[in-house]
């Protein structure tokens, strides 16, 4: 029996996955990060952005129970 988790779970996606997945522009994105209302990311030593899928998917939730 494999008890590991999915790649998916811990996976990392990049600035231009998670717009594409949202269907907003990168720049949606960045405006959403300097209001402070972006999902949790991680920058990189080079500089790139990081969201964990973890965290996507939680901030979608808490989106979500905000709406109703």
């Amino acid at each position: 029996m494999n008890d590991a988790k999915p790649a998916s779970v811990s996976r990392f996606m990049t600035v231009a996955q998670v717009c594409e997945e949202l269907g907003v522009a990168r720049s949606t994105f960045y405006d959403w990060r300097a209001k402070g209302a972006a999902p949790r990311s991680i920058r990189l030593p080079n500089g790139e952005l990081r969201i964990r899928r973890t965290d996507l998917d939680s901030w979608l939730a808490a989106l979500s129970d905000g709406a109703a």
